[in-house]
């Protein structure tokens, strides 16, 4: 498991609109690629430096496959970077004013503290 990439994959995601909304529409085949492509660069570093042991475990997969955030803050992904790329996917579908933040919150109110270490 590595929360590194986990919280690099949302980052990367929510800071590039086209991407934001492939991996609405075709989240396994967007986490395919991004795993594929992008998982192996450093962050912020030129192409042409890679590294071969980043790549995302089964649950990780998952959850991200399946848009499902609370599994995601389990995981240990940082809750600013999840909340602010899915608030980007989803608010769009609440019509209500914090509606879709709502929502997050209830799903991930059976969490008590400690909450999961999101360290890196």
């Amino acid at each position: 498991m590595s929360k590194y990439l986990l919280n690099k994959f949302l980052y990367t995601v929510d800071r590039d609109p086209a991407l934001v909304e492939r991996y609405r529409e075709e989240p396994a085949a967007t986490v395919a690629a991004w795993e594929a492509e992008h998982a192996p660069r450093l962050l912020n570093c030129v192409t042409a430096e890679a590294t071969t042991w980043l790549a995302f475990d089964d649950a990780e997969r998952s959850a991200l496959a399946t848009h499902d955030y609370p599994a995601l803050f389990a995981l240990g992904a940082h809750p600013f970077l999840t909340l602010t790329l899915f608030i980007a996917m989803f608010e769009r579908d609440h019509p209500e004013p914090l509606a879709f933040q709502r929502e997050y919150a209830v799903r991930l109110a059976h969490h008590t503290l400690p909450y999961p270490d999101i360290a890196t």
